[in-house]
């Protein structure tokens, strides 16, 4: 489903504050009631929001929005994150790219680079970097996510293990005021922290909309990546501590201006 921008914007006012309403939806875009409703009903039916009497609501913190329906949010900003993450990583590295739909966007913008040594747990990366001699392609065994092709487990964490790279590209569900980050399967986590714990270089690639959430599990900390690369970061804290912890902040929406 490809949302529009009215669409988009409905989405953003359900995380916020949970719910929205036909009739104030209505009064706000200056639109019938009858195209709101279509609006509703199309980000219900891709599994965005949950239809309720007279409106919709967002899905809880302890559940994820369908991997469909994630790929359209923020399309444009991932894929602008994609290519400045890969600013960073020189032809010749090693690296890990973990599952997310932002991290997909990086490896989608890798098809220019040579002599890479990929190690992944998502399908879908390695589906994709599998067509260029130029990259290794190394994938993570254990128990693969038939949502989203995501491998987890302890497998997963046991293979990842084994290597030390140069980089990781690593996302998160929610971003907290406090710099935590947060995913909802306990599986992944434990992953992301194995891939975290093996790289020179951490680069944390998630769009704005991950400060409107919350998740119920911690990754880790923002103190632990080297740089974070989003759309826009509006929350003071998070621009405070980047600075006092010599965490490069890069956004997107800034360099095209």
């Amino acid at each position: 489903m490809f949302l529009t921008d009215r669409q988009t914007e409905i989405v953003a006012i359900a995380k916020s504050s949970g719910r929205v309403l036909v009739e104030e939806l209505a009064s706000r875009f200056s639109v019938t009631p009858q195209t709101i409703r279509k609006d509703l009903n199309d980000l219900c039916d891709a599994q965005v929001l949950t239809r309720i009497h007279g409106g919709a609501t967002f899905p809880s913190g302890t559940e994820n929005v369908k991997y469909e329906a994630r790929r359209q949010i923020a399309a444009s900003e991932k894929q602008a994150i994609g290519i400045a993450a890969v600013e960073l990583i020189p032809s010749g590295a090693s690296l890990f790219i973990n599952i997310g739909t932002t991290t997909e966007a990086v490896g989608e913008a890798l098809a220019n680079h040579h002599e890479l040594m990929v190690i992944t747990n998502n399908i879908n990366v390695a589906n994709r970097l599998r067509l260029f001699p130029a990259i290794e392609v190394v994938i993570a065994g254990g128990v693969v996510r038939g949502s989203d092709g995501g491998i987890v487990g302890e497998a997963a964490v046991d293979f990842i293990r084994q290597f030390k790279v140069d980089y990781a590209v690593i996302g998160a569900s929610a971003i907290d005021v406090d710099g935590a980050l947060l995913d909802y399967d306990f599986r992944e986590v434990k992953v992301a922290q194995a891939i975290i714990a093996n790289a020179r270089h951490v680069i944390l690639v998630a769009d704005s909309t991950k400060f409107e959430r919350t998740a119920p599990v911690r990754i880790g900390q923002l103190t632990q990546v080297h740089t974070f690369i989003t759309d826009h970061c509006p929350v003071p804290s998070i621009r405070n501590l980047c600075l006092e912890n010599n965490v490069k902040l890069i956004e997107t929406s800034s360099r095209s201006r």
